[in-house]
């Protein structure tokens, strides 16, 4: 498997399952509805787990632009390739938002709630701020990116140590930061599935808010330049 296929089926996989537990919890009619926050956060940090432990002796298991910019500021990954690995986590992101649509295409059907149906591709604001929540998608990805720099790869045989950590950060960024925006700090966690909400036919769909996109997309991409800038400077 190429690093290009790697980076692609772990998104794909953060994705899919991910964004299948955000819409368990906020779909009608499914077994899982009204699961809650803790529901929603545990199934990121598992869904961050198998992609980052799948993929990490292959690609290195970024499956994030946030996080391949900010190692390659860094200078532990070679700018050369960040456009292909930015392209692969973008469309495994879509890939796995059309799956989530094809597993639950009849309750996103049902939903009347448009804002709900978003929900299940995309994240969005508790309150609707834009300069706020551009500050808080920029230092919840800071914080998760100089996290990320102070764990060390684990053996071959042990990948497993080194997902666990990602997946925990993870889970501690959702519980703790989470709250106001959706805690994206993945660019293509966002955009990808944004993309695929906009082209897939959804009964009663609404608009796929191009206007909060930049947040979750810029806001962690400086968020990791940040982190990176951070960790030179003072903590390496």
């Amino acid at each position: 498997m190429t690093p290009f296929i790697a980076e692609l089926l772990g998104t794909a996989l953060i994705v899919t399952i991910g964004d299948g537990i955000v819409a368990n919890v906020v779909l009608p009619n499914t077994k899982g509805n009204n699961g809650g926050l803790v529901t929603i956060v545990l199934g990121w940090m598992i869904a961050v787990f198998i992609g980052v432990y799948a993929t990490s002796d292959i690609s290195g298991g970024h499956l994030n632009p946030a996080v391949t910019i900010a190692l390659a500021s860094t200078g532990k990954f070679p700018w050369d390739l960040v456009p292909a690995y930015i392209l692969a986590q973008i469309l495994g992101a879509m890939l796995g938002a059309f799956l989530v649509w094809m597993i639950y295409k009849d309750h996103l059907n049902e939903c009347k709630d448009p804002s709900a149906q978003l929900a299940v591709f995309s994240t969005g604001p508790s309150i609707r701020n834009l300069p706020q929540n551009f500050i808080t998608e920029t230092l919840a990805t800071m914080v998760f990116l100089i996290g990320i720099f102070f764990i060390k790869p684990a053996a071959t045989n042990l990948g497993a140590l080194s997902a666990l950590p990602v997946a925990l950060l993870v889970g501690g960024i959702g519980f703790g930061l989470g709250g106001p925006t959706g805690w994206a700090i993945n660019p293509a966690r966002d955009l990808g599935p944004r993309i695929m909400h906009f082209i897939l036919p959804m009964k009663g769909k609404g608009a796929s808010d191009w206007g909060y996109a930049a947040v979750p997309v810029l806001g962690p991409i400086i968020g990791g330049i940040l982190a990176a800038i951070i960790y030179v400077q003072f903590l390496q």
